[in-house]
């Protein structure tokens, strides 16, 4: 039988930079226990914050990630025109289209079936940026 699951995941207000979010997203939905085969949609609704899956372990490679991506779309950008919220507000409109905003995870035996060493980034490109909503959407075959 199938089963789809839904809720929604309210995150705190996080410095700008990349933040491991895979606990909060799994202790929101812990009805995907219930799912033997599926998939987890997690996306985000914001358009200056990105989502992604990458190292968990090691907190240098987060450091690394805004180290370069701030290099690559700088906010002293002079050509920008929507400047209306800040400087940063069109760097961060930029780098969440390049990381996009929703990831999707498989689910096998009720839990992500992220590798060892992966975990769930909320991107946070803003220095300001508020709290951020996630939906979860879960997916699959019943146990």
């Amino acid at each position: 039988m199938s089963v789809f699951l839904q809720t929604q995941l309210k995150l705190p207000a996080y410095p700008q930079g990349y933040h491991l979010i895979t606990e909060q997203v799994e202790q929101a939905l812990p009805e995907m226990r219930r799912i033997k085969m599926g998939f987890l949609q997690v996306f985000l609704q914001h358009t200056s914050a990105g989502l992604c899956i990458n190292e968990n372990a090691d907190p240098t490679v987060r450091k690394d990630f805004q180290t370069f991506v701030n290099e690559l779309i700088p906010e002293t950008y002079p050509r920008f025109i929507h400047n209306y919220e800040g400087a940063d507000d069109m760097p961060a409109h930029i780098k969440s289209a390049f990381f996009g905003t929703s990831v999707q995870i498989p689910i096998s035996g009720g839990k992500l079936a992220l590798g060892i060493w992966q975990g769930i980034y909320l991107c946070e490109f803003r220095r300001n940026g508020g709290s951020r909503n996630l939906v979860l959407t879960a997916f699959g075959m019943e146990k």
